[in-house]
């Protein structure tokens, strides 16, 4: 045993166990797999862009998510579920449409038809209307209800 000079037993110092971590630690991201989900989330954008796609036809005419109004001169050509024929609140013959068109359209040229469809009707009434409207040269809207 060891003594100091006034011959008393020097204590040897006691090791402490190093309770610390020999490293710091450091936040890491694993990215190996962020390929991947980057891949799926490109993959699901494309193809619901494509099956959302605003040029696309709905069948389900005449509802409509947004509408618009124009300030211009418009004949109202109405079709009932009866395959009843209106222009401008007048009843009119499938026979006479055409001329009854003419005759409007010659009150004011600029003007164009307003088409007011039964959803119900089938496509070829409406391509029968459409044609006479390519045949007296006007312009034609078809009119949509705004759906909810």
């Amino acid at each position: 045993m060891e003594c100091d000079e006034f011959h008393r037993p020097v204590k040897k110092p006691v090791k402490m166990i190093d309770l610390r971590k020999k490293k710091d630690f450091t936040a890491e991201v694993f990215t190996s797999s962020m390929n991947d989900i980057m891949f799926f989330l490109m993959l699901f954008f494309i193809i619901t862009s494509t099956l959302l796609n605003p040029s696309m036809i709905k069948v389900s005419l005449p509802s409509s998510k947004s509408s618009q109004t124009l300030q211009k001169k418009e004949i109202n050509l109405t079709m009932t579920k009866e395959k009843i024929y209106f222009v401008n609140n007048t009843q009119v013959t499938f026979d006479a449409l055409e001329s009854q068109l003419k005759t409007e359209l010659s009150h004011s040229p600029d003007a164009f038809i307003m088409l007011r469809f039964d959803n119900t009707l089938p496509i070829q009434d409406l391509v029968n209307v459409l044609s006479i409207g390519n045949r007296i040269n006007s312009k034609m809207i078809i009119a949509t209800a705004k759906s909810r």
